[in-house]
């Protein structure tokens, strides 16, 4: 049997609709290969999976489903991985429920080299993205392959971050293969697919639906070393990500933020609860494992603007909550105008951020996050 064949029975038993992993892999530990499972009479597998499954597998056809996933796997960087292949990714095969099929366009190569996942908010801070961007930046130099759901706000922050350095990052995404979502992020993923690699377990035509998000979830916490969460509020699906990593038996992390910050009390919750509090890249080294290259020495708070200087008694003033204009005007002492003057400044040195409401906050520089 060539090796087209042999993966037509492979979609053949996972494109029948009303047949899900749990049924498939049942199946398989009673059966074997797929092939197997459909010479099994209808007694034999009725017995095992009940008379409605087996009637569904006997008698479903599904070669047009079939034949149009064998066509989009013969283009070139596009592959159906099987459990059975070589490539599979060897850390999905140690979670409780792996899919029998994964749709990957990109490198399979990245697929089983050390990764770390990175999720956070779909409404994240300033200093969130930044957080994203340049600690997946620094992981990417030293080797690790940042893996993420394409999501807008942290996850596009983070493959960004490593499409800047090595290109090493895997997208999971929760539609079918050739349905890229969100709309926003389709040129992202693009670029993913052609540098990483971008990896489905549904069938091609998926829908986003609400459901297959935390299915999503589980296989970027199961590819990975460990999860790092960046910015995410308590009710923040970036949680279940970190609660799957803590059963799947991976390493949890949590980026700190402001007590005032809705968007930090999410992680602040995974720190209460365990999670190993993240202020730079060797934080995570220290668990994961070894010194990651390429780590630059960490710099003090203020080493980006002279602290004599009007913009370092700004920066002192400010702290890193965000504030109003005349907040700073009454912590820093600063004239109205010289402290418009000296924002802008800050601004275009990416120090500061505006916020919406005329509020501003501070930017750790990226080397502080090293």
């Amino acid at each position: 049997m060539d090796a087209a064949e042999a993966l037509a029975w492979w979609l053949r038993l996972t494109l029948i609709p009303g047949i899900g992993g749990k049924t498939q892999r049942k199946l398989l530990t009673t059966f074997g290969l797929p092939e197997a499972i459909f010479a099994a009479g209808r007694c034999a597998l009725g017995a095992v999976v009940g008379d409605k499954a087996a009637r569904l597998l006997l008698d479903t056809d599904n070669r047009a489903a079939v034949d149009q996933a064998l066509a989009w796997s013969e283009r070139p960087d596009h592959h159906v991985l099987n459990l059975a292949d070589v490539e599979y990714p060897q850390a999905l095969l140690q979670i409780p429920d792996p899919p029998a099929v994964l749709y990957i366009r990109g490198h399979l190569g990245l697929l089983n080299r050390p990764a770390l996942a990175m999720v956070g908010s779909r409404n994240p801070t300033p200093q969130g993205i930044r957080n994203a961007e340049h600690f997946a930046a620094a992981f990417a130099d030293a080797g690790l392959t940042i893996a993420s759901g394409l999501a807008l706000g942290i996850d596009a922050a983070a493959h960004r971050g490593a499409l800047a350095r090595s290109g090493n990052t895997v997208a999971f995404i929760g539609t079918g293969i050739d349905r890229l979502y969100p709309a926003g992020n389709q040129q992202l993923a693009l670029e993913i697919a052609a540098r990483g690699a971008v990896v489905s377990e549904f069938p091609m035509g998926t829908p986003p639906t609400a459901a297959n998000f935390p299915r999503r979830n589980r296989l970027i916490s199961g590819f990975s070393r460990g999860t790092l969460v960046v910015e995410a509020t308590i009710d923040s699906g970036s949680l279940i990500t970190a609660r799957l990593a803590a059963e799947q038996g991976r390493e949890v992390f949590a980026i700190p933020g402001s007590i005032h910050s809705p968007q930090s009390r999410g992680c602040h919750k995974l720190i209460r609860e365990g999670a190993k509090l993240v202020e730079t890249v060797q934080d995570v080294a220290d668990e994961i494992g070894g010194h990651l290259a390429g780590a630059p020495t960490p710099s003090g708070p203020c080493d980006t603007a002279d602290s004599s200087s009007a913009a370092g008694e700004l920066l002192l003033a400010m702290g890193f909550d965000p504030c109003s204009l005349d907040q700073l005007v009454s912590r820093s002492g600063l004239t109205a105008e010289t402290l418009s003057v000296t924002l802008l400044h800050l601004e275009l040195d990416s120090l500061v951020a505006a916020l919406p409401g005329g509020r501003y906050q501070r930017i750790t520089p990226p080397e502080s996050l090293s």
